[in-house]
């Protein structure tokens, strides 16, 4: 039993929707997360703005696509993400 959890565990990596801020890196993009969080004294909700790295094998993605990035092993420095899929692509004027 202790083994089907662990392969359970595995397969559920954190996946999570942002924004694409840059794409100047070679197979690499930075992603911008939104979150709100509740004001703890005036509760007002905030923006608050996270950058993430992730990996691009195929330098697809352009600035201002949404794309949803998965949790995966370090493969840099910084890089703890990896590209799934681009859901929306930014109109290039």
């Amino acid at each position: 039993m202790t083994e089907q959890k662990a392969v359970e565990q595995v397969n559920d990596q954190r996946t999570i929707t942002g924004t694409v801020v840059s794409n100047k890196m070679n197979k690499t993009i930075v992603v911008q997360i939104e979150r709100k969080v509740k004001h703890p004294l005036y509760g007002k909700y905030v923006r608050r703005f996270s950058k993430m790295y992730a990996h691009d094998e195929d330098n697809s993605c352009q600035m201002g696509d949404v794309v949803i990035i998965q949790q995966t092993r370090p493969l840099s420095r910084l890089k703890r993400w990896k590209l799934v899929e681009i859901l929306k692509r930014e109109v290039q004027q």
